[in-house]
């Protein structure tokens, strides 16, 4: 028993951070309230403001966390993955304003959402994952080009303006219900976390590893590195198509802005801010920089007569952060800490090593 409890705590004195995190999504809403003295259960109001913020952030970190499953744990570089974000939102929007189908075209639009999702996934996987690095990556973006280009002239889609939504259920519409909106984002977000947490604890994700560092090899040793690879763009496809449709249903809005090459590199580039192949870099990266496109939007500073308008030159700012955190942070945010942890701890064990040598030469 007393091992046991000792075990319990070993692990929640592990997961610290985690358990941490998990706690402050589940009070965020209260602590904005309280602090703002604002009622997030309103419809108005600074707490309700920051939780339509917050869902936001969850959503580009489970649009970051499916690109790591490719980039960071399988080594495969993809210039298309905002064709499962776009086409999530197009497919759900499309059932769910279907008057034929009622209430049940919101859930039967998700469904069908994901299941095209894993479908196009399988078959760009079986197509072109033969082919490596930069001819995989132009494939993918050719095809989601094309989509796109589809989508942006087809007049039942609304071409290059989109489509709102019909009305959602009280209890499932961000703006009527922006708690409850949130708590499901929350939650599809913690359960994507542990699922990817789970994966690469597996041996499967010790499969995708070897893949990342020497696919030949991982082939030699007799894996069958072309199922493993479907698997990863297949999840990864349908993560990114669960972050496409929670961005429709908050934005009540879908349009070919949506499978546009920004939905990839940000992801893309939030992965590297914060680190590729890490469980928790691809989220800091997404929030951290976001939420920094968002606070630095609208800021305008006065210099005399002439006020600089953040917001105009916002990409180039953006730009050279990325460029700092990437060489003060050369395997991102997370991954430069993890090493430097692993650093000190290898030191560490290294002088208690000598002590304890010194000690046995002097007995």
């Amino acid at each position: 028993m007393h091992i046991q409890k000792g075990f319990q705590w070993r692990a929640v004195g592990k997961n610290w951070l985690l358990i941490a995190a998990f706690i402050l999504l589940i009070v965020f809403p209260f602590l904005v309230g309280v602090l703002t003295n604002t009622d997030p259960t309103a419809r108005r109001g600074l707490s309700v403001y920051w939780q339509g913020i917050m869902i936001e952030l969850l959503i580009y970190g489970i649009l970051t966390m499916s690109y790591n499953i490719l980039f960071g744990f399988t080594g495969v570089i993809s210039f298309g993955h905002a064709l499962f974000f776009g086409l999530a939102g197009y497919l759900m929007g499309a059932f769910q304003r279907a008057p034929e189908l009622a209430d049940g075209g919101l859930l039967i639009g998700i469904l069908v959402a994901l299941v095209v999702c894993a479908g196009i996934g399988l078959l760009i996987g079986v197509a072109t994952l033969r082919l490596k690095g930069v001819y995989f990556a132009i494939f993918t973006l050719a095809i989601a080009e094309m989509v796109y280009i589809f989508l942006s002239r087809y007049e039942y889609t609304g071409s290059e303006d989109g489509f709102t939504l019909a009305a959602l259920p009280e209890w499932f519409d961000p703006t009527r219900s922006r708690l409850t909106f949130y708590y499901i984002a929350a939650a599809i977000f913690v359960f994507t976390f542990i699922l990817i947490r789970r994966l690469m604890e597996s041996p499967t994700g010790a499969v995708l590893l070897a893949i990342r560092e020497n696919e030949n090899r991982a082939r030699t040793i007799g894996f069958n590195t072309l199922t493993y690879k479907l698997m990863a763009i297949v999840l990864a496809g349908i993560l990114a198509g669960v972050a496409g449709i929670l961005f429709t249903l908050l934005n009540k809005k879908v349009g070919p802005e949506m499978l546009g090459t920004a939905y990839t590199v940000n992801p893309l580039l939030m992965t590297i801010i914060g680190g590729a192949g890490t469980l928790l870099g691809p989220a800091v990266g997404a929030m951290g920089l976001r939420l920094l496109e968002l606070q630095l939007r609208n800021v305008q500073i006065p210099l005399g007569d002439v006020v600089l308008d953040i917001g105009r030159i916002l990409p180039i700012i953006l730009g050279a952060i990325f460029i700092l955190v990437v060489i003060v942070f050369p395997y991102g945010i997370v991954g430069t800490f993890t090493r430097w942890r692993l650093n000190q701890r290898a030191r560490h064990a290294e002088r208690l090593a000598k002590q304890a040598e010194a000690l046995k030469s002097v007995s």
